[in-house]
């Protein structure tokens, strides 16, 4: 049909032609003579005349005033008129995108109305063109090859580029149709009943009634007028008290495993959440088969039965101040209600407030403590409740005395648990040591056993402390490995032998990789693993053991180095720093993960393992709400036959709900070689490169 419109309009033409020529040549001739006035020749005039089209319509309409051009000669108005009628009005665009040069038409780019192409060419929008003229546009040229190619084709091949970027640009340019294709599939690939990973999912709570104001229980010794006296030892008792390794604790912000990262400077400011955040998950955590969820102003606790999976049992009163800190303790024996005693705290700067839970569901507050400083960490050692300040006071709350007890140290950057001892990484240098299971025998004159341990050889601060026991090398104890960082990035090992009774701990090996202070240390059985303040930058080493212990042959290797980066929160509504700890989380034997969350608001973490920073998986919120805390949850078999230990991802959202995620699973699909032809999943630079 084409083609026959094209000769209608050429004979047309034509037909127009043969009668203006009958006319006189005045009017040529008054042009001609105009142009020569004015300097410019009749083929500039006509070649400047046909470039002035934008479209079809006006093509053909200049087609046939050219025609009125005699000195054009038929021939070539016939060419002209032949050319605007076989291509259909087709301008070829230039067009440099980043620095990449793509070459198109007009009618490609302006097909889909009220885009940014047909906005640019039309001259509603401003180009900028570069030194060959084409038209630059400042966009990413490998997300804009795919859009360009739907464009063409109007079918869509993304290639190696991520979706949520290609939906991105999409929506930039203003391609609709290739928008709603993408949302389409993105709709297509998540199911609100998640992924195989996705194991469980707890609504918000209901807000409960306010707390009554009760009076302080805290003990009237809370802030004794002198510092107690620290005694100097260079030697730690062989025997920490328990067989093999410690048993898993639960800390503040959802540490299962002890020794984590420094602790927040004291008197750091920590503003109220808006209103519209008083239902949004802060704080996560889970010890053996229950879980703690805080929010802003009360925490629920959930347990797990075999028949009837998750379930509420307890909800505390609303509170007036804002919680920061949770720990749990789902296995304490000696207290108030026996075996089946469980224990939940919340902290508010200087205050705690402890209950005492059962399996029915009812649970009784047992007191309100006071530290006196801002806390910076809250978690159980056996039956006994620790809060740590980075002033240089730790809280004791012991279960079966039921006393409270403050006593001031030196200050303190980092903490970890071996047995019953709690260990404390101080700024002086050293490393201090206290046996909480004989708290109750020293009430009398109010020493907590807080002694020496170790002293850094150039007394640097301590910012990271991890301790391994070993299996029972002997009747006399455990070989004793300590790891800790300082606040000029050296990383140290030192080593404790169960039959050198009498002298101190023993330098093992010396790491000076980091040039920015450690937060985070990890010793397991298999690695060694630190964390700096430069970006969160790890790096690992292999650990070589004879027997269980540490050895010298060939000793630590150096494994991997890599980032686990994440966008600082700028509004404050992205959770706590409590509740968002990147780990590394996991059993001492065992493989260890970072959870990484790039992008403050987002919906989706990534779990990395700590060893090399290889992601296991990738998680996404299947409501699409927001993360807004995390952690990981290691929980025993059941009873049942063939049963095992399940690792278990929590995740907090805005939205108040709590979303579980097999680990497990996780960790065993990750191992599994990868199937040819199926492409890694984009990695977290492309969530940064989203924004």
């Amino acid at each position: 049909m084409g083609s026959v419109m094209g000769s209608a309009s050429l004979v047309a033409l034509t037909e127009s032609t043969c009668s203006l020529r009958a006319s006189p040549p005045s009017l040529s001739n008054q042009r001609a003579e105009r142009e020569v006035r004015t300097g410019q020749s009749p083929s500039t005039h006509r070649r400047d005349f046909w470039h002035g089209a934008t479209n079809q319509n006006q093509r053909q309409t200049k087609a046939e005033m050219l025609l009125l051009m005699p000195e054009a000669g038929s021939a070539a108005a016939a060419a002209a008129a032949m050319e605007a009628a076989m291509t259909g009005g087709a301008e070829v665009v230039e067009l440099n995108v980043g620095g990449r040069r793509f070459s198109t038409s007009r009618q490609t780019l302006t097909w889909v109305p009220d885009s940014f192409f047909s906005s640019l060419l039309s001259g509603r929008i401003s180009t900028l063109r570069d030194e060959t003229g084409a038209i630059f546009i400042d966009r990413d040229p490998t997300i804009f090859a795919p859009i360009l190619n739907f464009l063409r084709t109007k079918e869509l091949d993304p290639g190696a580029v991520s979706p949520s970027l290609l939906l991105h640009e999409a929506q930039f340019y203003g391609i609709t149709p290739l928008v709603r294709r993408l949302q389409l599939r993105e709709e297509l690939e998540r199911s609100s009943c998640g992924s195989v990973l996705f194991s469980g999912y707890l609504p918000p709570a209901a807000l409960p009634a306010k707390r009554r104001i009760r009076h302080s229980v805290a003990s009237p010794r809370t802030t004794p007028s002198e510092r107690a006296a620290i005694r100097r030892s260079r030697t730690m008792p062989p025997n920490v008290g328990q067989a093999g390794l410690p048993e898993p604790r639960v800390a503040a912000g959802g540490q299962h495993v002890p020794g984590r990262g420094a602790a927040q400077p004291a008197g750091t400011a920590r503003a109220p959440p808006a209103g519209g955040d008083a239902g949004m998950v802060r704080i996560v955590c889970g010890h053996q088969h229950w879980i703690a969820v805080g929010y802003a102003h009360f925490l629920v606790c959930y347990r797990l039965k075999e028949q009837s999976g998750w379930q509420q049992t307890f909800c505390s009163p609303r509170l007036d101040w804002l919680i920061e800190r949770v720990a749990l303790n789902a296995k304490v024996l000696g207290g108030p209600l026996g075996d089946h005693d469980k224990m939940v705290a919340a902290a508010s700067c200087s205050e705690i407030i402890l209950w005492a839970l059962r399996a029915d569901g009812n649970g009784t507050e047992i007191g309100v403590f006071h530290l006196g400083v801002p806390l910076e960490a809250l978690f159980f050692v056996g039956n006994q409740l620790i809060a740590t300040s980075h002033t240089g006071k730790i809280g004791v709350w012991n279960a079966v005395t039921k006393h409270w007890q403050v006593q001031d140290v030196v200050p303190i950057n980092s903490y970890d648990a071996a047995g019953t001892f709690l260990l404390l990484g101080c700024n002086n240098g050293s490393i201090y040591y206290v046996d909480v299971q004989k708290f109750p025998l020293r009430m009398k004159d109010n020493d907590l056993l807080v002694t020496e341990l170790y002293r850094d050889p150039f007394e640097d601060a301590v910012t990271a402390l991890s301790v391994y026991l070993t299996p029972k090398s002997s009747d006399s104890g455990n070989w004793i490995e300590i790891a800790y960082g300082t606040s000029s990035g050296v990383v140290r090992v030192i080593v404790q032998h169960p039959e050198t009774v009498g002298s101190g701990p023993q330098l093992f090996q010396t790491f000076t990789v980091h040039r920015s202070p450690v937060t985070k240390i990890m010793l397991s059985e298999k690695h060694l693993i630190s964390v700096c303040a430069d970006n969160n930058h790890v790096r690992t080493w292999t650990v070589t053991r004879f027997r269980g212990m540490i050895s010298t042959q060939p000793g630590s290797t150096p494994l991997a180095s890599f980032k686990v980066l994440a966008l600082e929160d700028v509004d404050g509504h992205a959770g706590c720093a409590a509740g968002t700890d990147i780990g590394p989380f996991g059993e001492r034997d065992d493989q260890q993960v970072f959870i990484q969350k790039v992008v403050p608001d987002s919906c989706q973490v990534y779990v990395r393992l700590s060893s090399t920073g290889k992601r296991v998986c990738e998680v996404r919120a299947v409501d699409g709400s927001a993360i807004t805390a995390f952690t990981v949850h290691e929980c025993e078999g059941s009873r049942r036959v063939g049963s095992r230990p399940c690792r278990r991802l929590l995740t907090g959202h805005a939205n108040g709900s709590l979303q579980l995620w097999d680990l497990s699973t996780a960790m065993e699909m990750g191992g599994r070689p990868q199937e040819p032809g199926v492409p890694d999943p984009p990695g977290a630079a492309a969530a940064i490169g989203a924004l």
